[in-house]
């Protein structure tokens, strides 16, 4: 857990790119964490941020 969103979100795309899975950013109590999206509950409490998915096509700039 960080309190840091800008950090999180850059684990959050290293880990999605090396386990080459979708990982989801979320807050929880004020903190912010990664783990894999398929390893997310539905919880009451949990916000997501971003979902980030290596196999999603991104368009050119």
């Amino acid at each position: 857990m960080s309190n840091d969103l800008s950090l999180a979100q850059s684990h959050a795309f290293a880990l999605a790119r090396t386990l080459m899975v979708a990982v989801t950013v979320f807050q929880i109590d004020g903190a912010y964490g990664v783990l894999p999206s398929d390893e997310i509950d539905d919880a009451d409490d949990l916000h997501v941020i971003h979902e980030f998915d290596p196999h999603e096509r991104r368009p050119a700039h």
